[in-house]
């Protein structure tokens, strides 16, 4: 990524010392919920009346903890022709049933001597001899470094902090590294775009915008826009925090999106990918003259938000596994977001 030389945020970030200290686990918290028993119950729903009541009587007793799964492999073959839908529902049910539980962990780590850094930078965490590189999710005006870290099925060291990691455990930090941070505060407003984890560095900088009186320029407020993608609700880190912010803040636009929620619950949020959501908001007249593969998802939002996004007066900031950020990006430059404005970052 080229970060445009001009902005003096990008001029602390570099003189930020590299650095390694003895750091303390302050706290360590899960996210998200076990809905095993949620699964079950929805499953048995779609498969009731369909020729499989045996199989639903089993799973409804008490022992059902008992039942061997993988017959439900055999179901889902019944299943996927002529029935697409119900297909995919079962097996996005059955792949929810089988993940492992907890698959989100939030640390915080107190520094000694303190720690400064920029808000969107990373550090690199060095927990029982194994290193890893982890964006910052707490502003800087905290006092302790606080992560977001997904499950890695077999990952080195999300295996060690999932299983072991406690209050109390020394642990490694070095840096700030990073140039994926704030402009200077302008007159433009601001959208954050983010999948999963990828968040962590977004919601520093959100904080830290409202924390020192960024979110307002000239004695006019700009707005604020988080839409954050995910599989499931409880995907969604930090989504609670970000729903009382935009309770607090009238000019912060909290927009979630998941893609297989409503398999499971009565969801009535955005399920489209995250760039497709975006274009839901826009301004009347920045909505024409789109690529089609853009404009046919211009159509009405699921959330009653006054505000809407004029792409030529907005800075972006995006975040999440590699392949999606080159999709969030390139969205950003086609609606007319000007290509100095569109600050993006990419792991995985």
């Amino acid at each position: 990524m080229k970060v445009p030389p001009q902005h003096s945020q990008h001029e602390r970030a570099e003189e930020l010392p590299l650095m390694t200290d003895s750091a303390t686990v302050a706290d360590v918290g899960h996210m998200g919920h076990n809905r095993t028993e949620e699964v079950v119950e929805r499953v048995a729903d779609l498969l009731r009346g369909r020729g499989h009541d045996e199989w639903v009587e089993r799973v409804e007793r008490p022992t059902a903890n008992d039942v061997d799964w993988d017959e439900l492999d055999s179901l889902l073959e019944d299943e996927e022709g002529g029935h697409e839908r119900l297909y995919t529902m079962l097996s996005s049910l059955k792949a929810r049933y089988d993940r492992a539980y907890p698959t989100l962990l939030t640390a915080r780590i107190d520094v000694e001597n303190g720690f400064g850094f920029t808000p969107g930078q990373y550090v690199t965490v060095r927990y029982r001899r194994t290193p890893r590189p982890y964006s910052v999710a707490s502003s800087p005006n905290k006092d302790a470094l606080e992560f977001c870290v997904r499950r890695v099925p077999q990952g080195r060291l999300t295996t060690k902090l999932f299983g072991d990691l406690s209050t109390g455990d020394e642990v490694t930090v070095r840096g700030p590294n990073g140039d994926f941070v704030l402009e200077e505060p302008s007159g433009r407003d601001m959208a954050f775009l983010a999948t999963g984890t990828g968040v962590a560095p977004l919601r520093s900088m959100i904080r830290y915008t409202f924390e020192e009186g960024r979110d307002e320029v000239g004695g006019d407020r700009r707005d604020l826009w988080l839409f954050l993608g995910a599989t499931w609700k409880d995907d969604l880190p930090y989504r609670e925090e970000f729903r009382e912010l935009a309770d607090e803040h009238d000019n912060f636009h909290f927009v979630p999106t998941c893609s297989r929620e409503e398999y499971l619950t009565d969801w009535e949020g955005e399920t489209d990918y995250v760039q497709q959501t975006l274009v839901k908001y826009l301004a009347g007249d920045a909505a024409t003259d789109l690529p089609d593969e853009i404009i046919e998802f211009a159509d009405d939002p699921a959330y009653d938000i006054d505000a809407r996004i004029v792409p030529e007066e907005l800075e972006v900031y995006a975040c999440g596994v590699n392949a999606m950020v080159s999709r969030l990006a390139g969205t950003a430059r086609t609606l007319g977001v000007p290509n100095e404005h569109v600050q993006y970052e990419g792991y995985g």
